[in-house]
């Protein structure tokens, strides 16, 4: 059994050790938070070790590899150090709000044979991955065209908002490495607009945007539009289309059941679209795990690397310069 443990024991923290600790070939190790009255209460519950600090996760023999769901500005000491503990990691994104801060943790940790997975969750989703294996098998041709709507239900917390980096570096960063990873090509343009429809004073304040639309274009010249909003009133709204030369496959949304009702005022009505990301992802969030459990036990090569967190952040960079001054960015420009 593979022993890992948690560090940091939120929302995410919290389903992340549910998932190990249910998992057939893993073993929660313990978990930590600085709030220790969360680590003590997932740990009560799962009847698992809680470390006192984060150096004592690290130096641990009874942990093989840590799950890192740590505040953002944790995550590169927090990467580095397990590398240097020789311990597998599975780490949220983003990697870092800073490209800087993201070289220079690249820098220090290059040549590492410890694997390093970012949690890219939405690329394990079936129905995302559906879509990618149909331009693998060829089943719409040549690609032209990939659409990809992601909106939340509503705002989060103004806390949560003001230390988040901006729309770009937070939410659109799953859209940056979901389009790379259904275009199976890099982009060379980023086009993007911004505006403040759902809480002006508030996107005012942290000079951001609650509503964005981002235009990509491939060295061949393959497009991808990217819609974001801070808040959809009918639910969580996540779809991905893919476009080409002989077809087309979509990953729709997703809602509490499959019912649709007819009568005679109207006419295929649903339930709900599930609530947020963990409800709606969480098929994707299991599979995620087994595919941090394979590599490290197959001894192949992460499905999401750190070069595909410094890739989306990067995505994040340009698409933030081109809101700001109103000009197609080249990525050349952000390297």
């Amino acid at each position: 059994m593979l022993r890992i443990a948690v560090l940091g024991c939120g929302r995410i923290g919290r389903m992340h050790a549910e998932n190990i600790h249910a998992h057939p070939r893993a073993a929660l190790a313990g978990v930590f938070d600085v709030v220790s009255a969360a680590s003590k209460d997932v740990a009560d519950k799962l009847g698992v070790t809680e470390f006192a600090s984060a150096e004592h996760v690290f130096a641990s023999d009874d942990v093989d590899a840590v799950l890192i769901a740590t505040s953002t500005a944790t995550h590169v000491d927090f990467i580095e150090a397990a590398v240097a503990a020789g311990k597998p990691c599975l780490c949220e994104k983003p990697i870092d709000l800073s490209v800087d801060r993201v070289k220079a943790c690249a820098e220090k940790i290059a040549g590492t044979s410890v694997p390093i997975m970012l949690g890219f969750v939405r690329r394990f989703d079936n129905g995302h991955a559906g879509v990618r294996k149909a331009i693998e098998d060829g089943q719409i041709g040549d690609v032209h065209q990939v659409a990809i709507t992601s909106r939340d239900p509503g705002m989060a917390p103004d806390a949560y908002i003001e230390g988040s980096g901006g729309i770009f570096r937070d939410m659109t960063i799953h859209d940056f490495d979901m389009a790379r990873f259904i275009m199976g090509e890099e982009f060379e343009t980023v086009s993007a607009v911004g505006a403040r429809f759902v809480s002006p004073e508030l996107m005012e304040r942290c000079n951001d945007y609650d509503t964005v639309t981002v235009t990509m274009t491939t060295s061949s010249g393959k497009q991808c539009v990217i819609t974001n909003s801070r808040q959809a009133v009918y639910g969580y709204d996540q779809r991905v289309e893919a476009f080409g030369s002989g077809g087309m496959a979509i990953s729709e949304n997703q809602a509490e059941n499959n019912m649709r009702l007819y009568g005679a005022t109207f006419t295929d009505r649903q339930a709900p679209l599930l609530n947020f990301f963990i409800e709606r992802y969480q098929q994707a969030f299991a599979t995620e795990i087994d595919a941090f459990v394979d590599a490290i036990e197959n001894k192949t090569a992460p499905a999401v690397g750190f070069d595909d967190g410094h890739k989306a952040l990067l995505l994040a960079e340009a698409a933030g310069l081109s809101a700001k001054e109103g000009r197609p960015v080249k990525l050349s420009e952000m390297v």
